[in-house]
């Protein structure tokens, strides 16, 4: 029987996950929750790295997030696809895992793929929802809400999550990617190439100094920025205090 998640983190490309949102990742995880990770393409199109190493990467990333599980569709890396089949294979897993929240790609970003990424989860959430929609792939479920996590290009945050804590994890989680980031390390035969932009030292520097900032204007010291189209619902305005999202 599948396990119900409370969480599904989705990203076009393996590593988007971890570099967006792997600190909320592995705090919900340490939470108790039950999260997944979803990578629609195994980055086939990328200057380094093969789609079996980074699936590897992005598995070896999962558990080091605590994720309960980790899937692959094949979207078409590069020209990312959101067609009726495409929505179609993430209604199925939607409906399957029936996650609550949605974590995902950015609205627009520098990459194509990742606003063609948002379009696609977004449109498949609210499909998953009807129940004449794909009726083969199971009984309807619509998440209730889909937070965009910050990638290239940065946003005014709807939120921002304390990941001081977890720090560590998201850290051991891109260590698992020597094909694709810098890692600190001298990198040899499959995991050297051409260099690219996420496999400079200053990238990774630009990511900690991203984090750092957000941190710095919710009073902690790293912070992951998340977006939502629709205002947050708030019961309690006291858990605005902090120690919670805010």
């Amino acid at each position: 029987m599948t396990t119900k998640l409370d969480v599904l983190a989705i990203g076009a490309h393996p590593d988007d996950v971890e570099l967006g949102c792997g600190g909320t990742v592995a705090l919900l995880a340490e939470q108790g929750r039950k999260v997944g990770i979803l990578h629609l393409t195994r980055g086939e199109a990328g200057t380094r790295g093969t789609p079996g190493q980074r699936e590897d990467e992005a598995r070896a990333a999962a558990e080091a997030l605590g994720a309960v599980r980790v899937d692959f569709l094949a979207c078409g890396d590069g020209a990312l696809r959101h067609g009726l089949e495409e929505e179609d294979q993430i209604i199925a897993l939607l409906r399957d895992l029936r996650p609550d929240i949605l974590l995902g790609p950015t609205p627009d970003d520098r990459h194509p793929d990742h606003g063609r990424g948002h379009r696609l989860v977004a449109d498949a959430a609210f499909y998953a929802g009807l129940a004449k929609r794909a009726p083969e792939t199971g009984r309807a479920h619509r998440p209730g809400v889909i937070f965009s996590y910050m990638q290239h290009d940065p946003f005014e945050p709807s939120f921002v999550v304390d990941v001081s804590s977890v720090w560590d994890k998201k850290l051991a989680s891109l260590a698992c990617y020597p094909s694709q980031l810098h890692t600190g390390r001298r990198q040899t035969g499959d995991t050297a190439g051409t260099p690219t932009k996420v496999s400079s030292p200053e990238f990774r520097a630009a990511m900690e100094g991203r984090a750092r900032h957000f941190g710095l204007t919710i009073g902690a010291e790293f912070g992951e920025p998340f977006w939502t189209k629709l205002p947050l619902s708030i019961k309690d305005p006291m858990s605005l205090l902090p120690g919670g999202i805010r």
